[in-house]
């Protein structure tokens, strides 16, 4: 059997922030637990949800929020510490303004982008070397505030595509996993950034 992977989905805890922009990282940790018939639990003395399973021969380790979006790091990297899972072994699936919506991107390590749950992983694991799938949300239109944006529920016009969103960001993290950052990029990586 093969080391753990960590997937953390970045989000905030409770049902009103449940279908934000902000919470489609998640949304797709849920989907996966959904898909490979794991439930949450909480995890003990840490502000975490733990899925436990494994996709195949490999054990995956799915977590949701049990805290803020912005202090999200210390709880994911405090697990990956007790559980022995390695900076590389990290993905974090998070909503991304730069991206237009509907967009994906698999990428390992680089900057945060201003992204506060990246920020406090990045600060936690003290590394930035994780992998990352990155869920376009597209910014707002004229001059909204962004954290008013990320923190509005999808368009009912969008759920639908939200939700082929949600599986495929899935399937990209089982793709990694399986088999590595370069045919996950090929197969997903799509959109361009919209500014």
């Amino acid at each position: 059997m093969g080391e753990p992977w960590l997937i953390a989905g970045l989000g905030n805890p409770g049902d009103r922030y449940a279908n934000t922009r902000h919470n489609v990282g998640a949304m797709v940790t849920v989907a996966l637990a959904e898909r490979l018939g794991a439930r949450f639990k909480k995890a003990r003395f840490l502000l975490l949800e733990v899925a436990e399973t494994k996709d195949g021969d490999v054990p995956l380790l799915l977590t949701r929020p049990g805290t803020w979006m912005n202090v999200s790091g210390p709880p994911i990297a405090s697990l990956a510490k007790k559980r022995g899972v390695p900076v590389d072994r990290i993905v974090a699936v998070h909503d991304e303004i730069d991206l237009a919506f509907g967009a994906l991107q698999v990428k390992r390590g680089g900057s945060t982008a201003g992204h506060h749950g990246l920020d406090s992983l990045v600060e936690a694991l003290r590394s930035p070397d994780f992998y990352r799938v990155r869920i376009g949300v597209g910014r707002p239109r004229g001059r909204a505030d962004t954290i008013d944006y990320v923190l509005q529920p999808f368009a009912k016009r969008e759920q639908q595509e939200v939700a082929v969103l949600v599986e495929d960001a899935a399937d990209a993290v089982l793709t990694l996993v399986h088999e590595g950052l370069p045919v996950a990029q090929d197969r997903f990586n799509r959109g361009v950034p919209s500014r």
